[in-house]
């Protein structure tokens, strides 16, 4: 029987019994006992530990290194520089896909960023190979580095993001700005992010001839799998990759980098494995960030507050080297029902690591510029924001025409006006106080992200005591997927959650996709759902095939699977058991095979995306302009929920990121040397629990019948979306100033 790839949820499959259950993690006593085990975790004998050498220049070229003082060093087995390191099958420059990124990986002496590894030290101590790097002294030959938007040449780029245009549009949006009775135009500025995720880019390689075991964090390990096999000249299968826990990713572990080549390299080299560990601060560079982004809206509304016209064109950066432009426009494309709409993007070529997917890649910064020019739009038509929202609300996605696969977004603004208590917000600025005189201001934004799905598989295994295994190459990057998918897998084997054994987190297993995109619980879900169907058909083949059987005669799709046992879907009292089925049958296992994959025929017919409003509360000193949140409220709808209790927690978790992106984090770039200067988390500033206000998130019920056959959509980045132009709005209602560069720090308040 081939593999099942589905797109409408199988007959004999009753769905619920774990689906929707806010079950507590699976892995929660691995991780809070310690027993969970990260990439640095492992030590193989013999193992020996490399740090790298950074640049400290943006451009330009090394022209010495004192390798022999680095050698002399106590400890130090190696020094790999461009003069020895392993040449690669591959020219890590080589632009083979899109997703193939060019990496810096010494095999030669330019210099590209700041942050650039520039060798690698290996020693038998870590402390021996951070010294040994820091006797290296690099003389560099320096070229004036290219920082920031302005003073470079832009260019159009041919795609952005993920290969979406980089300019769409419908519409005559000249003559739709010039018919309008009210318009704006504004700019808004957001800074360059880094992920920062709690685990750091880490490797632990070890060789066996042309074989290579890995330890690392990965979003993705077929892709990683693929692309190392390339740049070493070795078979894909020859690659195991271990990844079953990671700290933390947001997007940066998604692709493999030059770090963690690197440290492949290094073992190979010196003949033993090698653990490679970024220290914070080389995290600022080498493995990816979010870019800066100008963005001009322009805006057109008649005497009723409907927009004639919508421009959102954005002007942003990318490396000097490669080419990922961040999509930030492409958030217009969804929301708000215009006649005219027109987005686009340019970029200049600056001396900067590569940006990357970053979490909510173009909708976290699009969606702060569209937020706040809608608000700054509604104030121009004298409406309320949730009002002039709703007289814009559209019922098809503006760009395409194309419906919605489903669409809960009215009862998100519902839910969360009534919550928050949004009916009492006074239309002008500054007029709330609390009682210890500090300005009071409610905002409010709408949230949006794509419902994607990449390609997944999975495998299934039903054992004649009535347990069941499922196996994928799976990803936990610490919001419970493992856990989630173990649901899945329970309702589509018809078994309780207890009686599957679930397998993940290793590159030998079936390729689970990409975690990422808020994805991966609609792709590896769909595809344990696909295997668990298949397990369950070929079941019901040895059932009802069987005149012995009670089920004798009831065909496939006549037989409901539920605890463990087959039942007739005409008549429930005639039931059995998997083991009985299994022992009869003289079989000790069946084994199914599922994907879940994109419908391209339901792609093309609908706009596919979660949605939400949240709701903004901030207090501002009056004297001295420090903004605190006090409450957020977010309610958003993501079609079927898996697990509700983890759903919650990503949303929170997103409204908090939003917190961080309207009022704490930036890059701070030296404009002379290209260099990040508050390269740690001491300087780069992120929220910390006294910063988190009162948070709720309301979990809005949508079903979706196109999406996929389970209904999901992803949750893990609508959060961000929203979140920080409710808070710009808010701090505006607050103080009557309109801050347009993010993040809104007491400075600019006081000059905006």
């Amino acid at each position: 029987m081939p593999e099942i790839a589905l797109t409408q949820a199988p007959a004999h499959v009753r769905m619920g019994s774990s689906i929707g259950q806010p079950l507590t993690r699976r892995e929660g006593v691995l991780k809070t006992t310690g027993a969970a085990r990260y990439a640095a975790d492992h030590h193989p004998p013999g193992m020996a530990y490399a740090a790298l050498a950074v640049s400290s220049i943006a451009r330009g070229r090394v022209v010495a290194l004192d390798v022999a003082a680095a050698k002399d060093h106590p400890g130090v087995i190696a020094v790999m520089t461009p003069a020895n390191a392993p040449k690669l099958a591959l020219d890590p420059d080589a632009k083979l896909h899109p997703f193939m990124f060019r990496l810096d990986v010494l095999q030669n002496d330019k210099v590209r960023y700041a942050n650039q590894p520039i060798a690698v030290v290996v020693a038998d101590t870590l402390e021996a190979a951070t010294e040994g790097a820091a006797l290296l002294a690099p003389r560099y030959e320096t070229e004036p580095a290219r920082v920031g938007l302005d003073g470079h040449e832009r260019f159009a780029p041919q795609a952005v993001g993920a290969g979406r245009p980089a300019e769409e549009s419908h519409g005559d949006v000249e003559a739709g700005l010039a018919s309008a009775s009210r318009r704006i135009e504004t700019v808004y500025e957001t800074p360059g992010q880094y992920h920062n995720a709690m685990e750091p880019h880490a490797i632990v390689a070890a060789w066996d001839g042309d074989t290579l075991t890995i330890d690392t964090p990965s979003q993705g390990m077929a892709f990683a799998q693929d692309r190392i096999a390339g740049l070493f000249g070795i078979e894909p299968t020859a690659v195991h990759i271990r990844s079953p826990f990671l700290g933390g990713g947001f997007g940066s572990k998604g692709l493999i980098s030059g770090p963690q080549i690197l440290g492949i390299m290094a073992a190979r080299l010196v003949g033993r494995p090698v653990k490679l560990v970024l220290q914070r601060a080389q995290m600022y560079g080498p493995v990816g960030h979010r870019a800066p982004t100008r963005q001009t809206m322009r805006l057109g509304a008649d005497d009723q507050g409907r927009l004639t016209a919508l421009s959102h064109h954005v002007h942003t950066a990318t490396s000097a080297f490669d080419d990922f432009v961040e999509p930030a426009a492409t958030v217009s494309h969804a929301l708000y029902a215009s006649p005219a709409i027109r987005t686009s993007h340019e970029a200049v070529r600056i001396d900067t690591g590569t940006p990357l997917f970053m979490r909510a890649p173009g909708e976290a910064p699009g969606s702060a510029a569209l937020e706040s020019a809608i608000d700054e739009m509604a104030h121009a038509s004298g409406m309320d924001p949730l009002r002039f929202r709703l007289a814009n609300y559209a019922d098809v996605e503006p760009i395409s025409g194309n419906p919605f696969s489903s669409k809960a977004l009215r009862q998100c603004y519902e839910q969360g006006a009534e919550r928050f208590g949004w009916s009492r917000r006074p239309l002008a600025p500054r007029q709330m106080r609390d009682e210890a005189g500090m300005l009071v201001g409610w905002g409010m934004g709408t949230a949006t992200f794509p419902a994607i799905m990449f390609e997944g598989h999975a495998r299934a295994v039903l054992r004649r005591d009535g347990t069941g295994i499922v196996e994928l190459g799976a990803h936990d990057m610490g919001q419970g997927a493992w856990t989630a998918l173990a649901q899945i897998a329970a309702d589509s084997l018809g078994l309780d959650l207890g009686r599957i054994e679930f397998r993940s987190g290793t590159s030998d297993l079936p390729d689970a996709g990409i975690a990422g995109g808020s994805a991966h619980t609609a792709t590896a879900g769909m595809a344990i759902h696909g295997a668990g169907a298949d397990v369950i058909a070929r079941l019901a083949d040895l059932a009802t095939g069987d005149s012995r059987s009670p089920l004798f005669g009831a065909g496939n799709a006549g037989v409901i699977a539920r605890g463990g046992r087959l039942f007739r879907r005409d008549n429930e009292a005639a039931s059995e058991s998997y083991a009985d089925i299994l022992s009869r049958a003289g079989r000790d296992v069946i084994e199914g095979h599922g994907s879940g994959r994109v419908d391209p025929a339901a792609q093309a017919a609908y706009a596919m995306h979660a949605h939400g409003a949240v709701f903004a509360e901030v207090k501002v000193d009056p004297d001295f302009g420090q903004v605190r949140v006090t409450r957020l409220v977010g309610a958003f709808a993501a079609g079927t929920i898996v697990n509700p209790h983890m759903v919650r927690s990503q949303y929170l978790g997103g409204m908090i990121w939003g917190v961080s992106f309207a009022l704490h984090e930036q890059a701070v770039t030296d404009r002379r040397s290209g260099r990040v200067m508050n390269a740690n988390l001491a300087d780069y500033h992120v929220p910390v629990n006294a910063d988190v206000p009162s948070i709720e998130a309301i979990l809005v019920e949508e079903r979706d019948i196109h999406v996929n056959a389970l209904g999901i959509k992803g949750v893990g980045e609508i959060g961000v979306t929203g979140t920080a132009g409710a808070i710009a709005n808010a701090v505006w209602h607050a103080t009557g100033v309109r801050v347009r560069s993010f993040p809104i720090t007491l400075d600019r308040l006081i000059e905006p």
